[in-house]
């Protein structure tokens, strides 16, 4: 996706991606906005205060395969030095954390597992049954971006839930001054936060 898009093509960008039956989650993934921004675009009205937001456009890294391996070294050598060599899996957050969450896992020698969103509340989803497993196992968390840090909290929940102890959150882009959620170290290798 190009930078410097303005407001009337990401309400068009949106109003099509929903009419491919994309949901407000998924588009937000999609254009690396956060769901309140997602909300206002396709409420179309001006006069409503508009979100403060940092769009992400990695397009970039993600049309060669060489790119996301580079990154996710990067974000393995940051798990590493966090976490030591104790991690025995790597969660991707669907579906933009899912391949930097396979380069990391691949990275640290360990498994990949699947966390997918699903419809409902934002930031509701669950662990595909088909990769790797959580429970009793120490996990760090990967995904694409952090916007305002409510999937990565539901998804922790999650894997707690599922018996993970879970080390980190790991993301390419951090639009937060956060550090931590729910008490679980949160390291970006990117921060573009508002100012």
């Amino acid at each position: 996706m190009e930078t410097g898009l303005s407001i009337e093509e990401l309400r068009i960008m949106a109003a099509n991606l929903r009419k491919e039956g994309l949901n407000s989650q998924q588009i937000a993934d999609e254009l690396s906005l956060s769901q309140d921004t997602i909300a206002w675009l396709s409420a179309g009205t001006s006069g409503e205060e508009k979100p403060r937001d940092v769009h992400i456009g990695w397009r970039t890294i993600g049309v060669r395969p060489q790119r996301i391996a580079a990154i996710g070294a990067i974000m393995a050598d940051v798990v590493a030095e966090e976490c030591g060599d104790g991690i025995d899996t790597v969660i991707g957050v669907s579906i933009n954390g899912v391949i930097f969450a396979h380069e990391v896992a691949s990275q640290l020698g360990c498994e990949v597992a699947i966390h997918r969103n699903v419809d409902g509340a934002p930031g509701k989803g669950s662990l595909s049954n088909k990769y790797g497993q959580v429970s009793g196992k120490r996990v760090v968390i990967v995904d694409d971006v952090l916007s305002t840090g409510v999937t990565m909290s539901r998804t922790i929940e999650s894997m707690r839930e599922s018996g993970a102890e879970v080390a980190l959150c790991m993301v390419l882009v951090n639009k937060t001054p956060r550090n931590e959620i729910d008490e679980v170290p949160l390291r970006g290798i990117i921060r573009a936060a508002v100012v």
